[in-house]
């Protein structure tokens, strides 16, 4: 894949919401039911992290039976997690940091890397392989709004999804920054909402988060 040809398909992806849920997966049964609701909230981009055992089963659900869904991989940490996740059925693939194996991988495979980064060095090694999208990780803990504005001045060109600690009411933040295409956050999906299978409440906060954005 070129540069450009990643850079258009990660951009079609953020392009679809300004907040991705980043969705721990506990149990299967929650998973169609819980991307549904997200849906019907105006949230079609999920990301489904690698930190359970059901998780690419709940990729492979999602992408089957819920076609609003946009559904990808995060927590992927090698090569072998990418080829599973696209298995699976992901149409984009997340990691929290970046290897020179991951990098390359992503470039060779046709469903694009959203390599995470925390530092300018770990951005230029990136870029010197054809990456312009990244996620910016632990946004909060590494200096959020702050250290991304520091960041454009000398890269205007590169764009974020910052990911780690936001909340709703801190995501209008991050996306009024010019380099920030979309957020992530685990804010969506509280484990009591998810316990109790109150869907119709996880939907109701996925509207309400867009609305703060307004």
């Amino acid at each position: 894949m070129t540069q450009n040809e990643h850079t258009a398909k990660i951009d079609a992806v953020t392009a679809l919401a300004p907040i991705i849920p980043v969705i721990t997966i506990d149990r299967l049964e929650d998973a169609i039911p819980m991307a549904e609701a997200l849906v019907e909230g105006g949230l079609p981009v999920l990301e489904i992290t690698l930190r359970t055992a059901n998780a690419l089963a709940a990729i492979e659900a999602i992408a089957k039976a819920v076609p609003g869904a946009y559904v990808g991989a995060g927590t992927v940490l090698n090569p072998e997690d990418y080829r599973r996740s696209v298995d699976a059925g992901s149409k984009f693939i997340v990691s929290p940091g970046a290897t020179a194996e991951l990098l390359d991988f992503g470039m060779e495979s046709d469903i694009p890397l959203l390599p995470g980064v925390q530092t300018v060095s770990e951005m230029m090694e990136g870029i010197k392989r054809g990456y312009k999208r990244f996620k910016f990780f632990p946004a909060e803990a590494s200096g959020g709004v702050t250290t991304l504005k520091s960041y454009h001045g000398p890269f205007d060109d590169i764009r974020f999804c910052p990911t780690g600690g936001i909340r709703a009411n801190t995501a209008k933040d991050y996306l009024a920054l010019p380099n920030v295409m979309c957020v992530g956050g685990t804010w969506l999906t509280p484990a009591d909402l998810v316990t109790a299978h109150d869907w119709s409440a996880v939907t109701r906060l996925a509207q309400q988060s867009l609305q703060l954005l307004r």
